[in-house]
Protein backbone atom coordinates (compact mmCIF):
# COMPACT_ATOMS: atom_id res chain seq x y z
CA UNK A 1 0.00 0.00 0.00
CA UNK A 2 2.63 2.19 0.73
CA UNK A 3 4.27 2.63 -3.36
CA UNK A 4 -0.12 3.02 -4.14
CA UNK A 5 0.15 5.93 -1.41
CA UNK A 6 3.60 7.09 -2.81
CA UNK A 7 2.26 6.70 -6.36
CA UNK A 8 -0.73 8.89 -5.82
CA UNK A 9 1.53 11.40 -4.39
CA UNK A 10 3.71 11.86 -7.10
CA UNK A 11 0.39 11.45 -9.64
CA UNK A 12 -0.91 14.78 -7.77
CA UNK A 13 2.23 16.71 -7.56
CA UNK A 14 2.43 15.75 -11.80
CA UNK A 15 -0.91 17.35 -12.18
CA UNK A 16 0.16 20.52 -10.65
CA UNK A 17 -0.46 19.64 -6.81
CA UNK A 18 -4.36 19.97 -5.01
CA UNK A 19 -5.12 23.44 -5.29
CA UNK A 20 -5.38 22.44 -9.15
CA UNK A 21 -7.61 19.76 -8.36
CA UNK A 22 -11.78 20.69 -8.89
CA UNK A 23 -13.03 17.15 -9.25
CA UNK A 24 -12.03 13.03 -9.41
CA UNK A 25 -13.52 10.31 -9.93
CA UNK A 26 -12.83 7.16 -11.54
CA UNK A 27 -14.09 4.36 -14.47
CA UNK A 28 -12.79 0.76 -14.93
CA UNK A 29 -9.02 1.96 -15.76
CA UNK A 30 -8.71 6.07 -15.42
CA UNK A 31 -8.85 8.25 -12.97
CA UNK A 32 -11.10 10.96 -14.60
CA UNK A 33 -10.37 14.49 -13.25
CA UNK A 34 -12.06 17.78 -13.64
CA UNK A 35 -8.79 20.33 -13.34
CA UNK A 36 -8.92 23.82 -13.04
CA UNK A 37 -5.41 24.76 -15.04
CA UNK A 38 -4.32 22.03 -17.49
CA UNK A 39 -1.10 24.10 -18.32
CA UNK A 40 0.31 23.52 -14.88
CA UNK A 41 0.18 19.40 -16.27
CA UNK A 42 3.69 18.20 -15.79
CA UNK A 43 3.18 15.20 -18.43
CA UNK A 44 6.48 14.16 -18.42
CA UNK A 45 6.50 13.75 -15.12
CA UNK A 46 2.98 12.12 -14.96
CA UNK A 47 3.84 9.73 -17.29
CA UNK A 48 7.28 8.39 -15.84
CA UNK A 49 5.38 7.18 -12.80
CA UNK A 50 5.20 3.12 -12.92
CA UNK A 51 1.43 3.36 -11.96
CA UNK A 52 0.68 5.44 -14.77
CA UNK A 53 0.24 3.94 -18.30
CA UNK A 54 -0.66 6.79 -19.62
CA UNK A 55 -2.47 10.69 -20.04
CA UNK A 56 -4.97 12.72 -22.22
CA UNK A 57 -7.50 15.15 -22.14
CA UNK A 58 -10.81 14.98 -23.67
CA UNK A 59 -13.68 17.13 -23.42
CA UNK A 60 -12.75 19.06 -20.24
CA UNK A 61 -11.86 16.34 -18.46
CA UNK A 62 -8.28 15.01 -18.42
CA UNK A 63 -7.80 11.42 -17.60
CA UNK A 64 -5.06 9.43 -16.59
CA UNK A 65 -5.08 5.45 -17.68
CA UNK A 66 -4.19 3.03 -14.59
CA UNK A 67 -5.51 0.09 -15.07
CA UNK A 68 -8.22 -2.25 -14.08
CA UNK A 69 -8.16 -2.92 -10.10
CA UNK A 70 -5.42 -0.83 -9.17
CA UNK A 71 -7.11 2.81 -10.17
CA UNK A 72 -9.42 2.26 -7.21
CA UNK A 73 -6.72 1.89 -4.95
CA UNK A 74 -5.07 4.86 -6.42
CA UNK A 75 -8.50 6.79 -6.07
CA UNK A 76 -8.97 6.05 -2.85
CA UNK A 77 -5.06 7.35 -1.95
CA UNK A 78 -5.77 10.28 -3.39
CA UNK A 79 -8.79 11.33 -2.50
CA UNK A 80 -7.40 11.21 0.84
CA UNK A 81 -4.21 13.24 -0.01
CA UNK A 82 -6.40 15.79 -2.07
CA UNK A 83 -9.35 16.14 0.11
CA UNK A 84 -11.50 16.80 -2.46
CA UNK A 85 -13.97 14.08 -1.52
CA UNK A 86 -15.88 11.63 -4.06
CA UNK A 87 -16.99 12.84 -7.20
CA UNK A 88 -19.87 10.69 -9.50
CA UNK A 89 -18.66 11.06 -12.97
CA UNK A 90 -21.81 13.59 -13.74
CA UNK A 91 -19.89 16.04 -11.47
CA UNK A 92 -16.67 15.97 -13.42
CA UNK A 93 -19.05 16.19 -16.32
CA UNK A 94 -20.85 19.24 -15.10
CA UNK A 95 -17.61 20.85 -13.78
CA UNK A 96 -15.89 19.98 -17.08
CA UNK A 97 -18.18 21.24 -19.44
CA UNK A 98 -17.73 24.82 -17.66
CA UNK A 99 -15.01 25.05 -20.07
CA UNK A 100 -16.17 24.61 -23.05
CA UNK A 101 -17.40 26.43 -25.86
CA UNK A 102 -21.08 26.40 -27.17
CA UNK A 103 -20.34 23.63 -30.23
CA UNK A 104 -18.41 21.82 -27.77
CA UNK A 105 -21.27 21.40 -25.49
CA UNK A 106 -23.70 20.29 -28.05
CA UNK A 107 -21.24 17.49 -29.15
CA UNK A 108 -20.99 17.12 -25.47
CA UNK A 109 -24.71 16.51 -25.19
CA UNK A 110 -24.68 14.02 -28.05
CA UNK A 111 -22.30 11.81 -26.56
CA UNK A 112 -24.04 11.59 -23.30
CA UNK A 113 -26.76 10.92 -24.87
CA UNK A 114 -25.39 8.31 -27.35
CA UNK A 115 -22.80 6.72 -25.11
CA UNK A 116 -25.48 5.22 -22.51
CA UNK A 117 -27.39 2.80 -25.40
CA UNK A 118 -24.26 1.92 -27.27
CA UNK A 119 -24.26 -1.39 -25.42
CA UNK A 120 -27.76 -2.06 -26.51
CA UNK A 121 -26.91 -1.11 -30.26
CA UNK A 122 -23.93 -2.75 -30.49
CA UNK A 123 -25.07 -6.50 -29.08
CA UNK A 124 -28.07 -5.38 -31.06
CA UNK A 125 -24.66 -5.17 -34.09
CA UNK A 126 -23.52 -8.53 -33.49
CA UNK A 127 -26.69 -10.10 -33.32
CA UNK A 128 -27.18 -9.20 -36.71
CA UNK A 129 -24.23 -10.16 -37.94
CA UNK A 130 -24.77 -13.67 -36.69
CA UNK A 131 -27.79 -13.57 -38.75
CA UNK A 132 -26.08 -12.35 -42.20
CA UNK A 133 -24.27 -15.21 -42.01
CA UNK A 134 -27.16 -17.25 -42.19
CA UNK A 135 -28.96 -15.53 -44.47
CA UNK A 136 -26.53 -14.45 -46.71
CA UNK A 137 -26.11 -15.93 -50.50
CA UNK A 138 -22.50 -17.17 -51.25
CA UNK A 139 -20.96 -17.50 -47.66
CA UNK A 140 -20.97 -21.05 -47.58
CA UNK A 141 -22.75 -22.24 -50.80
CA UNK A 142 -22.75 -20.99 -54.43
CA UNK A 143 -25.88 -18.22 -54.66
CA UNK A 144 -27.12 -19.94 -52.04
CA UNK A 145 -27.60 -18.59 -48.29
CA UNK A 146 -26.64 -21.42 -45.36
CA UNK A 147 -30.71 -21.23 -44.65
CA UNK A 148 -31.63 -22.29 -47.94
CA UNK A 149 -29.43 -25.43 -47.56
CA UNK A 150 -30.10 -26.50 -43.98
CA UNK A 151 -33.99 -25.24 -43.28
CA UNK A 152 -34.05 -26.37 -39.94
CA UNK A 153 -32.09 -23.60 -39.02
CA UNK A 154 -34.33 -21.18 -40.76
CA UNK A 155 -36.07 -20.55 -37.33
CA UNK A 156 -33.35 -20.34 -35.24
CA UNK A 157 -31.97 -17.35 -37.61
CA UNK A 158 -35.43 -15.90 -37.48
CA UNK A 159 -35.12 -15.58 -33.83
CA UNK A 160 -31.91 -13.97 -33.74
CA UNK A 161 -33.37 -11.48 -36.52
CA UNK A 162 -35.98 -10.54 -34.18
CA UNK A 163 -33.78 -10.21 -30.90
CA UNK A 164 -31.14 -7.83 -33.13
CA UNK A 165 -33.93 -6.38 -34.42
CA UNK A 166 -35.57 -4.65 -31.77
CA UNK A 167 -33.21 -2.54 -30.42
CA UNK A 168 -33.71 -1.30 -33.73
CA UNK A 169 -37.30 -1.10 -34.46
CA UNK A 170 -37.63 0.57 -31.22
CA UNK A 171 -34.76 2.58 -31.17
CA UNK A 172 -36.89 5.86 -30.45
CA UNK A 173 -37.60 4.49 -27.10
CA UNK A 174 -33.87 4.29 -26.22
CA UNK A 175 -33.02 7.72 -27.44
CA UNK A 176 -35.85 9.20 -25.67
CA UNK A 177 -34.57 7.57 -22.67
CA UNK A 178 -31.25 8.58 -22.83
CA UNK A 179 -31.99 12.01 -23.94
CA UNK A 180 -34.93 13.27 -21.45
CA UNK A 181 -32.39 12.19 -18.72
CA UNK A 182 -29.88 14.33 -20.22
CA UNK A 183 -32.07 17.09 -20.53
CA UNK A 184 -33.61 16.78 -16.91
CA UNK A 185 -36.69 15.17 -17.23
CA UNK A 186 -38.38 12.07 -16.41
CA UNK A 187 -36.88 9.35 -18.07
CA UNK A 188 -39.64 7.21 -17.98
CA UNK A 189 -41.57 9.48 -19.67
CA UNK A 190 -38.87 10.05 -22.65
CA UNK A 191 -39.67 6.14 -22.53
CA UNK A 192 -43.27 6.57 -23.36
CA UNK A 193 -42.34 9.47 -25.88
CA UNK A 194 -40.20 7.44 -27.93
CA UNK A 195 -42.64 4.34 -28.37
CA UNK A 196 -45.49 6.22 -29.02
CA UNK A 197 -43.29 7.70 -32.08
CA UNK A 198 -43.04 3.95 -33.16
CA UNK A 199 -46.74 3.02 -31.80
CA UNK A 200 -48.35 -0.12 -33.64
CA UNK A 201 -50.91 2.05 -35.13
CA UNK A 202 -48.72 4.39 -37.03
CA UNK A 203 -47.71 3.84 -40.28
CA UNK A 204 -44.40 2.44 -40.44
CA UNK A 205 -41.88 4.51 -41.53
CA UNK A 206 -39.78 1.88 -43.70
CA UNK A 207 -43.22 1.63 -45.36
CA UNK A 208 -43.59 5.51 -46.09
CA UNK A 209 -41.83 5.79 -49.68
CA UNK A 210 -44.02 2.51 -50.62
CA UNK A 211 -47.48 3.32 -49.20
CA UNK A 212 -49.78 5.94 -52.09
CA UNK A 213 -52.43 6.20 -49.42
CA UNK A 214 -51.08 7.82 -46.22
CA UNK A 215 -53.47 7.37 -43.47
CA UNK A 216 -54.32 10.86 -41.53
CA UNK A 217 -55.79 12.12 -38.64
CA UNK A 218 -58.02 15.11 -39.32
CA UNK A 219 -57.25 17.15 -36.24
CA UNK A 220 -60.77 20.64 -36.79
CA UNK A 221 -59.86 20.41 -40.16
CA UNK A 222 -55.67 20.10 -39.50
CA UNK A 223 -54.86 16.65 -41.87
CA UNK A 224 -52.53 15.14 -39.36
CA UNK A 225 -49.91 11.79 -41.13
CA UNK A 226 -50.18 8.70 -39.27
CA UNK A 227 -46.82 8.17 -39.45
CA UNK A 228 -44.02 6.35 -37.23
CA UNK A 229 -40.33 7.04 -36.79
CA UNK A 230 -38.61 3.57 -36.72
CA UNK A 231 -34.99 4.16 -36.65
CA UNK A 232 -35.32 7.96 -36.94
CA UNK A 233 -32.93 10.07 -34.73
CA UNK A 234 -33.63 13.79 -34.90
CA UNK A 235 -37.72 13.57 -34.12
CA UNK A 236 -37.16 11.94 -30.62
CA UNK A 237 -34.26 14.37 -30.05
CA UNK A 238 -35.81 17.11 -30.28
CA UNK A 239 -39.24 16.23 -28.93
CA UNK A 240 -37.05 14.83 -25.68
CA UNK A 241 -35.66 18.55 -25.37
CA UNK A 242 -38.99 20.09 -25.57
CA UNK A 243 -40.48 17.22 -23.17
CA UNK A 244 -37.77 17.94 -20.38
CA UNK A 245 -38.39 21.67 -20.26
CA UNK A 246 -42.12 21.73 -20.40
CA UNK A 247 -42.03 18.88 -17.78
CA UNK A 248 -39.15 21.50 -15.52
CA UNK A 249 -40.93 24.08 -16.38
CA UNK A 250 -44.50 22.65 -15.60
CA UNK A 251 -43.30 21.64 -11.97
CA UNK A 252 -41.98 24.60 -10.93
CA UNK A 253 -45.57 25.99 -11.42
CA UNK A 254 -47.31 23.49 -9.85
CA UNK A 255 -48.29 22.28 -6.54
CA UNK A 256 -46.15 19.55 -4.95
CA UNK A 257 -49.86 17.65 -4.05
CA UNK A 258 -51.42 17.62 -7.62
CA UNK A 259 -47.86 17.09 -9.73
CA UNK A 260 -48.69 13.29 -9.93
CA UNK A 261 -51.85 14.45 -11.46
CA UNK A 262 -51.03 16.85 -13.90
CA UNK A 263 -47.32 17.31 -14.65
CA UNK A 264 -46.82 14.13 -16.62
CA UNK A 265 -50.30 14.22 -18.53
CA UNK A 266 -49.87 17.61 -19.50
CA UNK A 267 -46.49 16.90 -20.78
CA UNK A 268 -46.95 13.66 -22.33
CA UNK A 269 -50.13 15.50 -24.51
CA UNK A 270 -48.42 18.79 -25.24
CA UNK A 271 -44.81 16.97 -26.30
CA UNK A 272 -46.88 14.41 -28.27
CA UNK A 273 -49.30 16.79 -30.54
CA UNK A 274 -46.21 18.85 -31.53
CA UNK A 275 -44.28 15.61 -32.28
CA UNK A 276 -46.89 14.46 -34.61
CA UNK A 277 -47.85 18.25 -35.78
CA UNK A 278 -44.39 20.01 -35.98
CA UNK A 279 -41.69 18.16 -34.60
CA UNK A 280 -42.21 14.86 -36.64
CA UNK A 281 -42.47 16.26 -40.12
CA UNK A 282 -39.89 18.79 -40.05
CA UNK A 283 -37.34 16.47 -38.89
CA UNK A 284 -37.86 13.62 -40.19
CA UNK A 285 -37.16 16.45 -43.88
CA UNK A 286 -33.76 17.34 -42.05
CA UNK A 287 -32.77 13.83 -42.04
CA UNK A 288 -33.64 12.43 -45.06
CA UNK A 289 -31.68 15.68 -46.90
CA UNK A 290 -28.87 14.71 -44.21
CA UNK A 291 -29.32 11.35 -45.18
CA UNK A 292 -29.77 12.53 -49.44
CA UNK A 293 -26.32 14.60 -48.62
CA UNK A 294 -24.21 12.05 -47.56
CA UNK A 295 -25.26 9.45 -50.40
CA UNK A 296 -24.90 11.88 -53.09
CA UNK A 297 -21.36 12.96 -51.92
CA UNK A 298 -20.30 8.98 -51.84
CA UNK A 299 -22.12 8.20 -55.17
CA UNK A 300 -20.71 10.70 -56.98
CA UNK A 301 -16.93 11.03 -55.38
CA UNK A 302 -16.62 8.38 -53.43
CA UNK A 303 -12.86 8.28 -53.35
CA UNK A 304 -12.78 11.66 -51.81
CA UNK A 305 -15.23 10.98 -49.49
CA UNK A 306 -13.11 7.49 -48.27
CA UNK A 307 -10.05 9.76 -48.12
CA UNK A 308 -11.09 12.63 -45.62
CA UNK A 309 -13.67 10.24 -43.05
CA UNK A 310 -11.53 7.22 -43.28
CA UNK A 311 -8.43 9.33 -42.87
CA UNK A 312 -9.69 12.01 -40.18
CA UNK A 313 -11.97 9.87 -38.54
CA UNK A 314 -9.56 9.62 -35.89
CA UNK A 315 -8.93 13.31 -35.47
CA UNK A 316 -12.85 13.62 -35.07
CA UNK A 317 -11.73 10.97 -31.89
CA UNK A 318 -9.54 13.23 -30.04
CA UNK A 319 -12.14 15.95 -30.49
CA UNK A 320 -14.48 14.12 -29.48
CA UNK A 321 -17.29 14.99 -32.57
CA UNK A 322 -17.14 11.26 -33.53
CA UNK A 323 -20.54 11.05 -31.33
CA UNK A 324 -22.21 12.98 -33.80
CA UNK A 325 -21.79 10.63 -36.73
CA UNK A 326 -23.46 7.70 -34.40
CA UNK A 327 -26.96 9.92 -35.23
CA UNK A 328 -25.93 9.59 -38.72
CA UNK A 329 -25.06 6.25 -39.32
CA UNK A 330 -28.54 5.06 -37.28
CA UNK A 331 -30.23 7.60 -40.17
CA UNK A 332 -28.42 5.75 -43.31
CA UNK A 333 -29.42 2.43 -41.95
CA UNK A 334 -33.00 3.35 -41.45
CA UNK A 335 -33.34 5.80 -44.58
CA UNK A 336 -30.66 3.20 -46.82
CA UNK A 337 -30.55 0.20 -45.09
CA UNK A 338 -26.99 0.15 -44.54
CA UNK A 339 -23.89 3.04 -43.64
CA UNK A 340 -21.07 3.39 -45.94
CA UNK A 341 -19.43 5.52 -42.90
CA UNK A 342 -19.17 2.94 -39.90
CA UNK A 343 -17.21 0.61 -41.60
CA UNK A 344 -14.28 3.40 -41.97
CA UNK A 345 -14.65 3.80 -38.41
CA UNK A 346 -14.00 -0.11 -38.16
CA UNK A 347 -10.90 0.56 -40.20
CA UNK A 348 -9.88 3.38 -38.60
CA UNK A 349 -9.73 1.69 -35.12
CA UNK A 350 -8.05 -0.88 -36.55
CA UNK A 351 -5.44 1.21 -38.21
CA UNK A 352 -4.60 3.14 -34.62
CA UNK A 353 -3.80 -0.86 -32.76
CA UNK A 354 -1.33 -1.37 -35.65
CA UNK A 355 0.64 1.27 -34.68
CA UNK A 356 0.83 1.11 -31.37
CA UNK A 357 1.42 -2.86 -31.98
CA UNK A 358 4.60 -1.39 -33.77
CA UNK A 359 5.97 0.17 -31.00
CA UNK A 360 5.18 -2.68 -28.99
CA UNK A 361 7.63 -4.06 -31.31
CA UNK A 362 9.76 -1.66 -31.84
CA UNK A 363 10.34 -0.06 -28.27
CA UNK A 364 13.03 -1.29 -25.55
CA UNK A 365 11.16 0.29 -23.20
CA UNK A 366 9.32 -2.04 -21.23
CA UNK A 367 6.86 0.42 -19.48
CA UNK A 368 6.06 1.30 -23.28
CA UNK A 369 5.95 -1.96 -24.78
CA UNK A 370 3.21 -3.15 -21.66
CA UNK A 371 1.03 -0.34 -22.49
CA UNK A 372 1.70 -0.02 -26.43
CA UNK A 373 0.92 -4.68 -26.50
CA UNK A 374 -2.53 -4.16 -23.94
CA UNK A 375 -3.52 -0.61 -26.37
CA UNK A 376 -3.51 -2.69 -29.49
CA UNK A 377 -5.35 -5.32 -28.16
CA UNK A 378 -7.67 -2.89 -26.73
CA UNK A 379 -7.78 -1.41 -30.33
CA UNK A 380 -8.41 -4.28 -31.93
CA UNK A 381 -11.44 -4.53 -30.29
CA UNK A 382 -12.92 -1.53 -30.72
CA UNK A 383 -11.64 0.58 -28.10
CA UNK A 384 -8.82 2.99 -29.35
CA UNK A 385 -8.50 5.47 -26.36
CA UNK A 386 -5.56 3.93 -24.61
CA UNK A 387 -3.83 3.65 -28.23
CA UNK A 388 -4.30 6.76 -29.24
CA UNK A 389 -3.54 9.38 -26.58
CA UNK A 390 -1.40 6.93 -24.40
CA UNK A 391 1.28 5.91 -27.46
CA UNK A 392 0.36 6.96 -30.69
CA UNK A 393 -0.15 10.88 -30.21
CA UNK A 394 2.66 10.88 -27.58
CA UNK A 395 5.35 10.12 -30.62
CA UNK A 396 2.59 11.77 -33.71
CA UNK A 397 4.28 9.44 -36.09
CA UNK A 398 2.46 6.56 -35.39
CA UNK A 399 -0.74 8.67 -35.21
CA UNK A 400 -0.57 10.26 -38.85
CA UNK A 401 0.81 6.52 -39.79
CA UNK A 402 -2.67 5.28 -38.86
CA UNK A 403 -4.46 8.06 -40.52
CA UNK A 404 -2.63 7.60 -43.55
CA UNK A 405 -3.58 3.38 -43.63
CA UNK A 406 -7.04 4.14 -42.43
CA UNK A 407 -7.24 6.65 -45.36
CA UNK A 408 -6.02 4.42 -48.19
CA UNK A 409 -8.38 1.56 -46.63
CA UNK A 410 -10.74 4.16 -46.51
CA UNK A 411 -10.78 4.49 -50.78
CA UNK A 412 -10.62 0.78 -51.26
CA UNK A 413 -13.92 0.30 -49.16
CA UNK A 414 -15.97 3.20 -50.50
CA UNK A 415 -15.03 2.81 -54.41
CA UNK A 416 -16.02 -1.17 -53.85
CA UNK A 417 -19.70 0.15 -51.81
CA UNK A 418 -19.03 -1.68 -48.73
CA UNK A 419 -21.72 -1.02 -46.04
CA UNK A 420 -22.47 -1.98 -42.82
CA UNK A 421 -26.10 -3.23 -42.26
CA UNK A 422 -26.06 -2.17 -38.57
CA UNK A 423 -23.40 -0.85 -36.10
CA UNK A 424 -21.63 -3.28 -34.16
CA UNK A 425 -17.70 -3.81 -32.16
CA UNK A 426 -15.37 -1.17 -34.60
CA UNK A 427 -12.56 -3.31 -34.72
CA UNK A 428 -11.85 -6.77 -36.43
CA UNK A 429 -14.93 -8.41 -35.20
CA UNK A 430 -16.47 -5.60 -37.49
CA UNK A 431 -16.74 -7.75 -40.32
CA UNK A 432 -19.97 -9.35 -39.08
CA UNK A 433 -21.83 -6.18 -39.12
CA UNK A 434 -20.79 -5.96 -42.98
CA UNK A 435 -23.53 -6.77 -45.48
CA UNK A 436 -22.17 -10.27 -46.38
CA UNK A 437 -21.82 -9.60 -49.98
CA UNK A 438 -18.89 -6.73 -49.08
CA UNK A 439 -17.11 -8.71 -46.85
CA UNK A 440 -14.40 -9.76 -49.76
CA UNK A 441 -13.42 -5.78 -50.71
CA UNK A 442 -13.95 -5.12 -46.20
CA UNK A 443 -11.06 -7.51 -45.60
CA UNK A 444 -8.99 -5.88 -48.65
CA UNK A 445 -9.65 -2.93 -46.33
CA UNK A 446 -8.87 -4.08 -43.17
CA UNK A 447 -5.69 -6.25 -44.48
CA UNK A 448 -4.49 -2.05 -45.58
CA UNK A 449 -5.54 -1.09 -42.26
CA UNK A 450 -3.26 -3.68 -40.50
CA UNK A 451 -0.08 -3.65 -42.17
CA UNK A 452 0.29 0.19 -43.96
CA UNK A 453 0.55 1.70 -40.15
CA UNK A 454 2.08 -0.95 -38.81
CA UNK A 455 5.28 -1.33 -41.79
CA UNK A 456 5.38 2.81 -41.72
CA UNK A 457 5.57 2.79 -38.04
CA UNK A 458 8.02 0.24 -37.26
CA UNK A 459 10.78 1.34 -39.93
CA UNK A 460 10.51 4.75 -39.15
CA UNK A 461 10.82 3.66 -35.67
CA UNK A 462 14.16 2.01 -36.05
CA UNK A 463 15.77 4.94 -38.89
CA UNK A 464 14.64 7.17 -35.76
CA UNK A 465 16.82 4.95 -33.36
CA UNK A 466 19.35 4.75 -35.89
CA UNK A 467 20.27 8.28 -36.21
Amino acid sequence: MSKIRESAEQIVEALGGKENISAATHCVTRLRLALKDEGKVDEKALESIDLVKGSFSANGQYQVVIGQGTVDKVYNEFIDITGTGRASKEDIKDEASKKLNPLQRAIKALADIFIPILPAIVTAGLLMGINNILTGPGIFYDEKSFIDVHKNWADLAGIINLIANTAFVFLPGLIGWSAVKKFGGSPLLGIVLGLMLVHPDLLNAWDYGKTKDIPTWNLFGLPIEKVGYQGQVLPVLIASYVLAKIELFLKKRIPDSLQLLLVAPITLLITGFLAFIVIGPITFSIGNGITDFFVSIFDNFAWLGGLIYGGFYSLLVVTGMHHTFLAVDLQLISNTGGTFLWPMLALSNIAQGSAALAMFMASRDEKLKGLAGTSAISAYLGITEPAMFGVNLRFRYPFIFAMIGSAIAGIVITIAGVRASSIGVGGIPGFLSILPGSWGSFFIGMGIALVVPFVLTYFYAKVKKAK
